[in-house]
């Protein structure tokens, strides 16, 4: 059983002989870590005074309320993403803070209400982060699932149909574009998602 005391934050506990963190996500970086999967969460811009180190352990959370959409683990640098998150390719700036994610949580946030956080980054007791891990339970079991995308394009030719297919994608993203997804062998069951939720995509049952 959870406890106030568990959450108490403030002070930089050990757990496994590492130390704990909480790192709270701007609300526009959520929404891009939920759009596209990236191995690692790179932030910029962190004070020097107090932030995690390499090996130290990282519940990563969003505000408003408080919730817990993914743990991790400090790495050394290694590539960060440009001024747009969805889109990985650039070197690592100076005073990065990259974390590699040992568990997501980003489509079913596990609330942290009793957290109270410092800002950007804060130490917790190790039984405050425990307390938060243990909230999210065993990961769910990974099946194969089929993803396509569907774009009517005119083209003269299949090769420019292609490059303009690309294209649209690249400039219109996953904010825009409605990916359609259904377990492999069920089609039937397929959804339609759009800005990482599922979106209806039959006009006739918005009248």
């Amino acid at each position: 059983m959870t406890t106030e005391t568990a959450y108490r934050a403030g002070e930089s506990g050990r757990a496994d002989g590492v130390g704990t963190w909480a790192v709270l996500l701007p609300a526009e970086r959520y929404e891009a870590e939920r759009l596209v999967h990236h191995d690692t969460l790179e932030l910029t811009g962190l004070a020097d005074a107090a932030r995690p180190g390499p090996g130290d352990q990282v519940a990563v959370l969003v505000d408003a309320p408080p919730r817990l959409v993914a743990l991790g683990r400090v790495t050394a640098p290694g590539q960060r993403h440009r001024e747009d998150p969805d889109d990985p390719q650039s070197p690592v700036e100076p005073g990065t803070l990259v974390v590699a994610y040992t568990r997501r949580a980003f489509d079913e946030p596990v609330p942290a209400d009793l957290l109270t956080l410092d800002g950007p980054v804060t130490a917790l007791e190790s039984a405050a982060f425990r307390a938060l891990a243990d909230q999210l339970g065993p990961p769910p079991a990974r099946r194969t699932w089929l993803v396509s995308l569907d774009l009517p394009i005119e083209a003269g030719t299949p090769a420019e149909a292609v490059r303009l297919f690309w294209s649209y994608v690249q400039e219109l993203g996953p904010r825009e574009l409605p990916a359609f997804v259904s377990p492999a062998g069920d089609e039937l069951a397929m959804q339609a998602f759009v800005l990482g939720a599922e979106a209806n995509q039959d006009p006739e049952e918005d009248d």
